[in-house]
C-alpha cells in the first residue's frame, strides 16, 4: 500500500505542476474532437429516382460515376436492420461509437493468425471508413476512425448511423446501398425481401470485391446461412421461418432496374433535380397499360414509316399526369428513341380532338 501511495504521490505532484500544460493539451484534444466531423459526411454523386404516387418505383438512373447508388433513405427494413447488427455489432445500440471488447478480439485474432484476420470495427466506425473512402487501413487510420466515430455518436442518432451505412455500404460490383441492391439483386424494394435475401445483403459489405450475388457463391452461402442460424438463435427467426430460409437459393443475374417512362426521367434531370428522389404523381399500372396501347399501334403503325407516339394522361379533377409516354418504349435509335415527344412544339389542331 505504501508503494501505490507514493506512486500516486508522484504522479500528483506531475500533474500540479504541468497542469496548464496539460489542460491545454486537453482543451486541444477535445477541440479537435469536436470539429474533426465533416458538415456532410458523403458527397458522392447519386442516382435520381421517381417513385409514382403510392410509392412504386418508376425508375432509376445510374449516378455520374457510373455506380447504382440511390439517395440516403433514412428508413431501413426491420429485418435488414436485424441481421446486419447480429453480423456486425451485436451491441451496436449499447456502445458509443467504439467496443473495446471488439478491437480487443481483433488484435488477439491478428497476432495469433500472423495477418489481418479482423479490423474490430462497429457499424459507426464503418461508416466513419466509408465516408474517409481511399485511405490506407493501417493504424493511424483507425485511430481517425475511432475519433469520427465517437464523435458522430453524439452528432446522428443510431437509427440515422445505421441508415448512412445501409445507404453507403458497398454491394459487389457498381451497386452500393441496399435499396440499389434489392432492385439490383432480387428486383423488388428493401421492404419487401425475405429474411434470407436481407441476411444476404446484410453480408455483402464484409467482403464486396472478393463476393457476390455473381460469384464465390459457396462461401457466400455459407455465410448467410451461418447469419440466419445466429439470427434463429438470438430468437429474431423462428424455427418454420430458419428453415425455409437456409433452402432459399442466391440471386442469379442482376436484374434491370425499372424504367417504365424514360423520358420523364430526362425531363426530371434537365428540370434540376439530377441525384435526387421524385415522388410523381404518376399511376404506375396506368403508365404501364398506356406503355403497352402505345407500344401495340406502334408494331402497326411503323409499316407505314410511323415510328413516333406520345401520350399524356391527365386527371381532369385534380390535373395531375398519371402517365406520361414521351415516345414509343422500343422505337429504334435511328427514329428518335430518346426524344421526348410531348415536348416538342405541336400545332393546335393536332393537340385537340374534340
Amino acid at each position: 500500500m505504501k508503494f501505490i501511495r507514493k506512486i500516486a504521490s508522484r504522479i500528483w505532484r506531475f500533474i500540479k505542476r504541468f497542469k496548464y500544460v496539460i489542460s491545454g493539451t486537453f482543451l486541444v484534444i477535445f477541440l479537435i474532437w469536436f470539429f474533426c466531423l465533416p458538415d456532410e459526411l458523403f458527397k458522392d454523386p447519386t442516382s435520381t429516382v421517381i417513385y409514382d404516387r403510392n410509392g412504386n418505383l418508376i425508375g432509376a438512373s445510374i449516378a455520374e460515376d457510373g455506380q447504382w447508388r440511390f439517395p440516403y433513405n433514412p428508413d431501413v427494413p426491420e429485418k435488414f436492420r436485424k441481421a446486419v447488427i447480429q453480423f456486425e455489432d451485436r451491441n451496436f445500440e449499447s456502445h458509443w461509437g467504439v467496443s473495446i471488447r471488439g478491437l480487443g478480439r481483433a488484435v488477439y485474432q491478428n497476432i495469433k493468425g500472423g495477418r489481418r484476420v479482423s479490423g474490430g470495427s462497429t457499424i459507426t466506425m464503418q461508416v466513419m471508413r466509408m465516408a474517409r473512402k481511399g485511405q490506407d487501413r493501417n493504424i493511424w487510420q483507425k485511430v481517425v476512425e475511432i475519433f469520427w466515430a465517437t464523435r458522430a455518436e453524439w452528432r446522428y442518432s443510431k437509427s440515422e448511423l445505421l441508415a448512412l451505412w445501409a445507404s453507403n455500404a458497398p454491394m459487389g460490383g457498381n451497386v452500393v446501398g441496399l435499396d440499389a441492391a434489392a432492385w439490383r439483386y432480387f428486383g423488388r424494394p428493401a421492404d419487401d425481401l425475405t429474411w434470407a435475401e436481407s441476411a444476404t445483403l446484410a453480408i455483402l459489405p464484409n467482403a464486396p470485391s472478393l463476393m457476390h450475388p455473381g460469384k464465390n457463391r459457396g462461401p457466400l452461402m455459407e455465410k448467410r446461412n451461418r447469419l440466419l442460424d445466429r439470427l434463429y438463435e438470438v430468437g429474431e427467426i423462428d424455427s418454420m421461418t430458419w428453415a425455409l430460409s437456409i433452402l432459399e437459393p442466391l440471386p442469379e443475374e442482376p436484374h434491370p432496374i425499372p424504367m417504365i417512362a424514360p423520358q420523364l426521367m430526362t425531363r426530371i434531370i434537365k428540370d434540376g433535380k439530377k441525384g435526387q428522389i421524385v415522388y410523381s404523381t404518376l399511376d404506375i399500372s396506368v403508365q404501364e397499360r398506356v406503355n403497352s396501347l402505345v407500344q401495340f399501334h406502334h408494331e402497326k403503325l411503323r409499316e407505314n414509316e410511323i415510328h413516333n407516339a406520345a401520350v399524356l394522361v391527365m386527371e381532369v379533377e385534380s390535373g395531375d399526369v398519371i402517365a406520361y409516354t414521351g415516345n414509343v418504349p422500343d422505337v429504334e435509335a435511328e427514329h428518335g428513341k430518346d426524344v421526348d415527344i410531348i415536348m416538342a412544339p405541336r400545332s393546335t389542331g393536332s393537340i385537340l380532338k374534340p
